[in-house]
């Protein structure tokens, strides 16, 4: 009869470690935030390392995520829908940028918020938006530009 105790007590033990596991990884990638949210756009020339699920911020602080991304097919932009916590008002003069966590770090899209007294309203576009820089193109344009030294 111990034997079968101590097999149950260490399946109990194997489950609840699972159980916490999969807590944690809810809350660290927000699925489990629960909370209402509204959804803004943008059109960014390039999303370089920004998918759905990526990380919305202001400030630093996790605002919401990026819900959607197409490529419109006229303008050949990447069209963009994202989520914002329902309490957050964003200034409607505010931009939108997609920035990087550091070298090895993955991208984020950035508020940059404006001065204006009025707030974007739910399904609004942002207009002014700066796109993903590719650090790839930065260097082959620094190897390029040190040779003109004449």
């Amino acid at each position: 009869m111990s034997h079968n105790t101590t097999e149950v007590l260490a399946g109990g033990l194997v489950l609840a470690a699972a159980i916490g596991f999969a807590v944690y990884a809810g809350q660290a990638a927000g699925i489990s935030s629960g909370g209402s949210s509204y959804e803004l756009n943008a059109s960014f020339r390039s999303l370089e390392g920004v998918s759905v699920g990526t990380d919305v911020r202001l400030a630093g602080v996790k605002i919401g995520t990026v819900t959607g991304v197409d490529l419109n097919p006229q303008t050949f932009r990447a069209d963009t829908r994202f989520s914002v916590q329902d309490g957050i008002e964003i200034p409607d003069d505010s931009a939108i940028v997609i920035s990087s966590e550091g070298l090895l770090g993955g991208n984020f899209v950035e508020v940059m918020p404006g001065g204006s007294p009025f707030a974007f309203e739910p399904g609004d576009a942002i207009e002014d938006t700066q796109g993903a820089v590719s650090l790839i193109s930065l260097l082959v344009k620094f190897v390029a530009g040190s040779g003109d030294e004449s």
